[in-house]
């Protein structure tokens, strides 16, 4: 029998990488594209959840610097799928108490979704609900290799250079670091997200693909989280 859930324990901060689109869409003989529509819609469903649970943090991975790579037909879905999605928070913004900010490099993405991304910006930035980081373009080690951009171009002294000049330029500025990772589909990867973040992160998989993940799922999760011990790279005697 599963042990209650400490709700005055609950994670800070949790990260998902949300996989299992494509597999979802199979499993259901639908093509890839109702897959990630399906994503898009349980993203939006957990979101709302979270936010009325109190959760304080959330960062998803939707779209990573390497799946660009991807069939060319795919990524044109995959963008249009994000207007389409971004324009839908915006309409919520009016009613919703989100904060909504877009992670990762918004400058290979077309000029019409970088204005629609920093207006939802603009006008949730104020909210006091859940924090939902959504990672667009964003790739691990392209965020740290911007940082470092960022301290060059800061005139950074190198006897200066230390963890929080490097943290303070991430895309993460400001936010704690996530305390439990989830990645859904089975999988166990980090797959380049939140690379300089995760160091010690509680990670934690489930077979669940990603547009079947619910809150329920993610009480699931919490409830190994909270069965851990976090050590922080020290150990009691």
């Amino acid at each position: 029998m599963k042990k209650q859930i400490n709700k005055k324990n609950l994670p800070r901060h949790i990260a998902i990488i949300m996989d299992g689109n494509g597999r979802w869409a199979k499993k259901f003989f639908m093509k890839r594209s109702a897959g990630h529509r399906a994503g898009a819609q349980a993203l939006r469903r957990l979101v709302e959840d979270m936010d009325k649970a109190g959760f304080e943090i959330l960062t998803v991975y939707a779209f990573s610097t390497e799946n660009w790579k991807r069939d060319e037909s795919e990524v044109a879905y995959l963008m249009g799928l994000l207007h389409e999605y971004i324009q839908q928070y915006i309409n919520d913004a009016k009613d919703s108490n989100v904060k909504i900010r877009c992670i990762g490099d918004m400058t290979a993405l077309e000029p019409s979704l970088q204005n629609k991304i920093a207006h939802l910006d603009e006008i949730t930035k104020n909210k006091t609900g859940l924090l939902l980081n959504i990672a667009i373009n964003y790739g691990g080690r392209d965020e740290i290799l911007r940082a470092v951009r960022r301290i060059v171009f800061d005139g950074v002294g190198s006897n200066d250079i230390d963890e929080t000049a490097i943290s303070s330029r991430l895309d993460t500025a400001g936010i704690p670091d996530p305390d439990l990772i989830i990645r859904t589909s089975g999988e166990m990867r980090l797959s380049n997200f939140l690379l300089w973040q995760v160091v010690y992160s509680e990670f934690y998989a489930t077979d669940t693909l990603w547009p079947d993940f619910k809150i329920k799922h993610l009480y699931e999760a919490i409830n190994h989280y909270q069965g851990r011990e976090r050590r922080f790279g020290g150990r009691k005697s």
